[in-house]
Parts: structure tokens; C-alpha cells; sequence
């Protein structure tokens, strides 16, 4: 099972996050090429020494509200664009990374022997779609319409996970958690057309619970189906149901829970009432065992399955089909897969521009194709080699400070210098690419090839069946402003759009940049000893690690974040979910710990200079806050409370509260309201 934490999590209508200077929001430049020379040479890209300050409200006492005191006019005065559901700062180099991509796929979308050239001219051709109407769907919705028993209901289902449509199961191949020198297919809960079983439980959520209804009604008759609020109510019923049995996200997020590994065989007799067998051979997973996730929502579903009218399976597969193909199928469809998910569930007045779609539409279907003309232009070998020091000043931050713990135990320190040892750093771009020659990419039609790339995907995939382990292999391409952790490879990444400013400006101060760039490398660095990075050892494999007295004292600490980060109220009566987020709140915690440490090495015996009036400890967790700008919609933040393992970006600000040297370096006041006496601060690492 591939075990992968993002520093940001995306949502519909977000690429990541966002930084605008002196408080406007911005846009990226026509001219991709010109962006780096936002600052003149020598000088960094944000203020005088790389942080806006212009962006502060210094009426805010740092003590109140860090985030707001770092960021508060910038928050006032900056609008988020149309076309997104929050912005902040990973969004100015998300448009950038994404403006320079549009300039490469531009020049060679006129050649007809590039594939990335093809792809993009013929998905932005929104006339030639119309055009064809619902003609190149029709086929498959024929066939789904066809099913006459629920016995040809499982193969047709593997045909649907082949195209990357969804249905009541998820399967995958990755890394065997507990051999992770070989791959292993993995089988998990899903079935939900909503972002989680809350919506479908919860009273808060019946307004979107309604719309959903709508929605699926709505798409059935833009496809020419009759009864369709009767099939939409029933579906939505059905799903309900789903809900019911679905375990949750904090649930899910527990690697030793979601590790059952059985036969076939067995799955079957667990989980009667669908053909397992005949769903894995169709999706070309002909295995003896298989990982269950969540075994008893596996089993519930099954039986769901087993029961459910075959009209409602079919018209879930109906819906999700023209859910997954809308941006390539009539622009009815696409306006009303975007009014739903798009404005109704994350509050995004409007649809990107066709170009940017057309970006990331080129970019999921051939990413490394894509990858490899943007690193050759866009990341200098300068870039590569700054941000290698920095992560091994970092690791060697969090090697001294294993030394330092009272809480872990000798023998367990030892293995953790082990482990941290065995760490690849992997920085801008994998060490080589994926062969496409098998995808077939034709002009003229956008719903083939988005059908043949996602069958692609799934096939190159389902292939590393009886492979050696590919180390090479990257979870995010080189324009995606994003890191992570993943434990079974035993590696943290750091793409090559995210070593930019406000994270990483090698024109900016030092402290600056600790607190920005340094503090992901310690926030990815950490999650290998987070409360599930912990649970893997130095060959990436989940075991038990730890002594006993180990464990408990860091369920300890961590049972103090959780209840730290529960009393968090971003909205009106909406929480945050500490046990959800405590993986992301341990990284911010230890990345952000390990980091000064990083910074005040580097520094040696000197003392910081004094910079626009702040102290190099200042400028480092004004580094930090500046990182973590970003405005948000409504419906967007209490989306992202329910499903999204990160804190809200304010509260993710407030995690230096639990730092003795932000104390020291801003402080704060007895009765302030991020006050913790010295006995309440959270110390971990």
C-alpha cells in the first residue's frame, strides 16, 4: 500500500495554495519567462529581505493571532480569483508553474508528431467537443445500459476502474506495507459521489445533500434518461447507505487498522455478494491475495451490492461516467459537473479558463512528457544544488536532536539514526521517465484520448505486479507546487516548483528561507516519525519499532495537539478534527522545531543582523506564517474541515505557540490568547 503525505492538500477548484504581494491579489504573467525577474538580480522576490511586510497587520499582537499579525492586511485586501476556491501562497507559483506550462504545450501544439502538442490543442477545442455531441460516450453508456444481470455487473465495473470512472470499490497496486520490496494490490471502500460520509449523515451538510440529489438528476437528463429524479433519489439512497458502512477518515489514515492482508478466497467469504475474482482478472490483477483496507466497509458494501436494484448500479455507473468525462463530452455536462462540484460543494463562482484545463488535463494524461521540457527550462541546476544543502543541514538537524529526547528510549534512538540515515532526498524531478509510446494520442478526439490515457494509467499500474520495486518513481510531477513523505520508499520529495519564493528565494535572508523551504523539509522529514510515519522502520516496513514506554509517551504528547488543535473553531460551530489533522499538526510541530535548529547551525557563532527591524529569529517564523497565507471560500473551508488531514492555514500559523524560541523571540503576553505557560506547551521533537 503506497503510504504518500502531501505538505497541501487540493481541492475541487484549487491547484494548492497562495501568496499576493503589498495585499492585491495576483495574477501570473502572460509572459511565464518574465516571472523570475520579478526582482531584480540579487535581490529577493518578496521585500527586502524576502518576506512582505507590506502584507502584516501590526496591530495584531503577535500573541493573539500570529497568522493575522504576519498576514492580516494581506488576508483584507486580497480577493480570491473567480476561478478558485481559496488562495494564498502556493497559488502565485501554482499560476506561474502553470503559465510556463501553457507556453510549452502552445509551442508545439501545432506539431502533429508531438503527442503533449496533440493532447492539448485537441482537449482546448471546445467547438470540435460540442460538436460531436454525446456521440463518442455513447458506446459505454450503451454497454452499462445492457447489463442484464447482476452477475456481468463486477467485469463491468473493472472496465469502468480501467477508464478511471468510480464505482463501489477502489483498487490499486502499491507497496506491501509489511514487504515493501514488492507490490501488492490493494482494495478499499468508496462509492460516494460526495467528498464524505458526512455529507450524507450529517444534518449540516442536508442543503448539499439536496443539491447532490439535483445534480445527478440533472446529468441524467442532460444524457437523454427518462425518470431521472426517481433514479437520482434512488441512487442518492443507495449511496446513504454506503455511508453507513464506510469507516472514517480518521480511521483511514491508520496504517496498522488498514493493513488486512488475506486471500482472495477469504475476501470472498468476508465479503459475499460480489465477484471479487472476476473484478480483479477484469482490471488485469490476477492475484492470490489482496490488502483490505477497511474490511468491514468492504464487506458492508459488498452486501449493498449484493441487494441494490440493478438500475441503481447501472445509473451509478451512468452518473460517474459522465461526472469523470464532462470536460470532454458537451458543454451542458461541463457546466453542470462544474456547478455542482465546482460552486455547491467548494463555492467557486467560476470555471478555470479552457487553457488552464487544458494544462491539466495534457499533464494528468502524460505528466512525464510534460515534465521533462519544463525542468530542462525552468530549474536550473543552481536551484538543485541550493536546495540539496538545505535538506542535508535539516536531516542533520533532526539527527541531533534524536540525541535529545528524554522520552525515547536508547535502543530506539539507535534505530532512528538508522532510519534517518536510510532517507533518499529527492529533489526537482525524477531520475527518469515514463515511456508513453503505448498511449495512443489522436487530434480531434479529446474524449479517446482522455479515455485511452486513463486506461493507460490504470494498466501501467496494475503492471508492477511481479516487478522489482521502481525507486525512481515520483507521486507528483515537477510543476506541482506540493512535497511528501512516503514511508515504504522511505523518502521525502520536493518538486521542483515549490523551491521558489516565498518558499525558497536564494536572494533572501537565510532565516527567511529556513522558516519557509527548511520548515516543509523538516515538516516532510518528520512525518516518517509522525504517529503513522513512526510505525515504519528503516526499510520502510510497518512493524513495531518503538518500545512500549516509547509509544506511550508520544501518545501522550500527541493526545495534547489533538486536543490543542480540537478547540480550534475556524467557522461557526465547525471545528477542526485533531485526530484528523495530527499527522499534518506533528509535521508543522517537529518541521518547524527541527528547522530553527537547521538555521541557528548554519548561523554558527554569529549573531543574525537586524533586518526592516526584525531579528533573525523573527524573520524565521515570519518566514513560517508567510508560507501559510490564504483566503478561503466558505463552502471550500468546511469542505476541507471534513475531508482534509492539514489544519486550516491560520491554525497551522498558530503552531508556534508550543515553540519556547517564539516566545523569546515575540513576546507574547500572560492572557494573550496563543499564551501557553511553559507546562502546556506540546513538546515532541
Amino acid at each position: 500500500m503506497k503510504v504518500i503525505y502531501g505538505l497541501a492538500l487540493a481541492s475541487a477548484g484549487a491547484v494548492a495554495v497562495a501568496l499576493a504581494t503589498g495585499g492585491v491579489a495576483q495574477t501570473a504573467p502572460t509572459d511565464p519567462a518574465a516571472a523570475p525577474a520579478a526582482a531584480a538580480a540579487g535581490k529577493p522576490q518578496f521585500g527586502s529581505f524576502g518576506f512582505d511586510a507590506a502584507g502584516m497587520d501590526r496591530s495584531v499582537a503577535p500573541g493573539d493571532n500570529f497568522y493575522a499579525f504576519a498576514n492580516g492586511t494581506w488576508a483584507r485586501t486580497t480577493q480570491i480569483p473567480s476561478d478558485k476556491s481559496n488562495y494564498g501562497a502556493f497559488n502565485l507559483i501554482a499560476d506561474l508553474s502553470e503559465s510556463r506550462t501553457r507556453t510549452i504545450l502552445e509551442g508545439v501544439a501545432r506539431d502533429p508528431r508531438s503527442k503533449i502538442g496533440v493532447a492539448y490543442a485537441t482537449f482546448l477545442d471546445r467547438p470540435a467537443i460540442d460538436a460531436k455531441g454525446l456521440a463518442p460516450i455513447q458506446p459505454w453508456l450503451g454497454k452499462i445500459k445492457a447489463m442484464k444481470s447482476r452477475a456481468a455487473y463486477p467485469a463491468l465495473l473493472a472496465e469502468a476502474t480501467k477508464a478511471g470512472i468510480g464505482g463501489p470499490f477502489g483498487a490499486y497496486v502499491g507497496q506491501d506495507d509489511k514487504h515493501p520490496e514488492i507490490y501488492a494490490l490493494s482494495v478499499s471502500q468508496s462509492g460516494l459521489g460526495m467528498p464524505d460520509r458526512d455529507y450524507y449523515l450529517e444534518a449540516s451538510f442536508a442543503d448539499k445533500k439536496a443539491a447532490y440529489q439535483a445534480h445527478i438528476a440533472k446529468m441524467l437528463t442532460l444524457a437523454g434518461e427518462p425518470n431521472a429524479a426517481a433514479r437520482a433519489a434512488a441512487l442518492v439512497a443507495f449511496e446513504t447507505e454506503i455511508a453507513k458502512v464506510s469507516w472514517t477518515r480518521i480511521d483511514s489514515r491508520d496504517a496498522t487498522k488498514t493493513y488486512n492482508k488475506m486471500t482472495v478466497a477469504d475476501l470472498t467469504k468476508t465479503a459475499p455478494g460480489f465477484a471479487f475474482p472476476t473484478y480483479f482478472r477484469g482490471i488485469g490483477a490476477n492475484v492470490p491475495t489482496v490488502i483490505v483496507a477497511q474490511p468491514t466497509a468492504v464487506a458492508g458494501i459488498a452486501s449493498l451490492v449484493a441487494a441494490a436494484p440493478i438500475g441503481v448500479l447501472q445509473d451509478q455507473l451512468i452518473v460517474r461516467s459522465l461526472d469523470s468525462y464532462a470536460d470532454v463530452l458537451p458543454k451542458a455536462l461541463d457546466d453542470e459537473q462544474f456547478a455542482f462540484n465546482g460552486t455547491v460543494l467548494s463555492g467557486t463562482p467560476e470555471q478555470e479558463a479552457r487553457w488552464k484545463r487544458s494544462v491539466h488535463f495534457t499533464i494528468g494524461a502524460l505528466d512525464d512528457e510534460v515534465s521533462k521540457l519544463y525542468v530542462a527550462k525552468y530549474f536550473p541546476p543552481e536551484t538543485k544544488a541550493a536546495a540539496d544543502k538545505l535538506v542535508k543541514n535539516v536531516i542533520a538537524a533532526m539527527d541531533r536532536r534524536i540525541d535529545k529526547l528524554d522520552w525515547m528510549a536508547a535502543e530506539t534512538k539507535v534505530k532512528a539514526h538508522a532510519k534517518l540515515a536510510a532517507f533518499t532526498p529527492k529533489i526537482g524531478y525524477p531520475s527518469q521517465w515514463k515511456d508513453y509510446s503505448g498511449l495512443q494520442i489522436t487530434a480531434g478526439d479529446a474524449y479517446g484520448n482522455a479515455w485511452r490515457a486513463n486506461q493507460w494509467q490504470q494498466a501501467y499500474n496494475v503492471s508492477h505486479l511481479g516487478k522489482p520495486l521502481q525507486r525512481w518513481e515520483w507521486g507528483m510531477t515537477p510543476m506541482e507546487v506540493n512535497a511528501y513523505a512516503n514511508f515504504g520508499m522511505v523518502e521525502i520529495v520536493f518538486p521542483a516548483a515549490i523551491l521558489q519564493p516565498p518558499f525558497f528565494d536564494p536572494n533572501a535572508d537565510d532565516a527567511v528561507n529556513y522558516g519557509g523551504i527548511g520548515a516543509v523539509i523538516g515538516h516532510e522529514l518528520s512525518h516518517h516519525f509522525d504517529d503513522q510515519g513512526a510505525k515504519y522502520n528503516a526499510r520502510g516496513e510497518l512493524t513495531d519499532w518503538w518500545t512500549p514506554a516509547d509509544v506511550a509517551a508520544f501518545k501522550g504528547r500527541t493526545d495534547a495537539l489533538v486536543k490543542e488543535y480540537d478547540a480550534y473553531e475556524p467557522l461557526p460551530g465547525v471545528h477542526v478534527k485533531g485526530a484528523l489533522t495530527l499527522g499534518e499538526n506533528v509535521a508543522d510541530l517537529a518541521g518547524l522545531t527541527v528547522a530553527y535548529d537547521a538555521y541557528h547551525h548554519a548561523l554558527g557563532n554569529r549573531t543574525a543582523p537586524t533586518l526592516g527591524g526584525f531579528t533573525g529569529d523573527q524573520r524565521f517564523y515570519l518566514g513560517w506564517a508567510q508560507v501559510w497565507r490564504r483566503n478561503y471560500r466558505e463552502a471550500n473551508l468546511k469542505q476541507r474541515l471534513v475531508t482534509d488531514p492539514h489544519s486550516p492555514s491560520e491554525q497551522r500559523a498558530w503552531v508556534v505557540r508550543n515553540l519556547d524560541p517564539w516566545y523569546a523571540a515575540f513576546d507574547p503576553k500572560v492572557g494573550q490568547k496563543l499564551y501557553l505557560t511553559p507546562q502546556q506547551r506540546v513538546r515532541i521533537w
